[in-house]
């Protein structure tokens, strides 16, 4: 391992699974999102295209599926022209540096995500006391040291623009993390979302492992500041998404997403924000 980069001291496997985990599914033409364990990653380019990039790196362990993966779809050898990570948590960052060593690429992330990613700055511990079924009661297990990328992470564009993603723009949407951002493309209205809002009940053990459909705030045991994370999801459905890929659970299209996210929005307090927690402000 590149002796300038290196994860936490509380980086590790987590034994969490769902029934999706492994299987993969093309949204659109040049959008592809498969599954590893309990989080999602996309692939995004045309695969008779020249470039495609990465949008985040899994869970601890799985360089090796995501690289099978990209092979099965672009071809033997093929590479991303980059890496772009929606934040840093340990299940969207799991296999980066495994990923940035043999593929010799850049990474992207907004540019207060940075510390995160460079070894400055440590993520609030998870709270397995927030009001959640059995994933949020397992949080803290979940690793929070910040990985150190060096000099191989670098911030996005300012001006909104996302390196070799043509029409796509970067919108800063805060709240589960500071630097937490989604990609749009307006001219089809295609979101990734990542964690802003996810399609599956996150704290839920049962319904991770089902991926149970429910549109819904973004993981509890990992979000810091519910004001933010409700002005986020306002800010992505007055885009109107036609079809949205999250970090957790399967993409959603058409009137389950409009009809889902209008209600969050009207319902913000109730359905994503917890009772309790140390991260809840009443």
């Amino acid at each position: 391992m590149d002796k300038q980069m290196e994860y936490g001291s509380d980086y590790k496997y987590i034994p969490a699974t769902s029934v999706g985990s492994g299987l993969g599914v093309e949204v659109l033409p040049d959008l592809y999102c498969h599954t590893l364990q309990i989080v999602n990653i996309c692939l995004v380019g045309d695969p008779a295209g020249q470039d495609f990039v990465l949008v985040d790196a899994g869970m601890p362990g799985s360089a090796n599926e995501i690289v099978s993966v990209t092979e099965t779809r672009y071809g033997a050898g093929r590479k991303p022209k980059a890496i772009l990570l929606t934040h840093g948590h340990f299940d969207h960052v799991g296999a980066v540096i495994e990923l940035i060593e043999q593929w010799n690429i850049p990474v992207y992330a907004h540019e207060l995500e940075i510390p995160y990613l460079t070894g400055h700055k440590s993520y609030p511990e998870p709270d397995p006391t927030v009001e959640g079924g059995m994933v949020a009661k397992m949080s803290a297990l979940f690793p929070n040291e910040p990985i150190n990328l060096g000099k191989h992470v670098q911030p996005l564009p300012s001006d909104g623009s996302v390196p070799h993603l043509a029409g796509f723009r970067w919108i800063h949407t805060p709240g589960h993390t500071p630097g937490h951002v989604s990609l749009f493309r307006d001219k089809d209205r295609t979101l990734m979302a990542a964690d802003a809002f996810v399609t599956v009940r996150q704290d839920s053990l049962y319904k991770v492992l089902t991926q149970e459909m429910e549109i819904s705030g973004p993981p509890r045991y990992l979000t810091t500041d519910w004001t933010a994370a409700r002005e986020s999801v306002r800010k992505l459905a007055a885009l109107q998404p036609t079809v949205a890929v999250t970090g957790h659970g399967r993409p959603v299209s058409g009137q389950v997403l409009s009809e889902g996210l209008q209600k969050l929005v009207d319902e913000f307090d109730r359905i994503a924000i917890p009772d309790y927690g140390k991260y809840v402000k009443h």
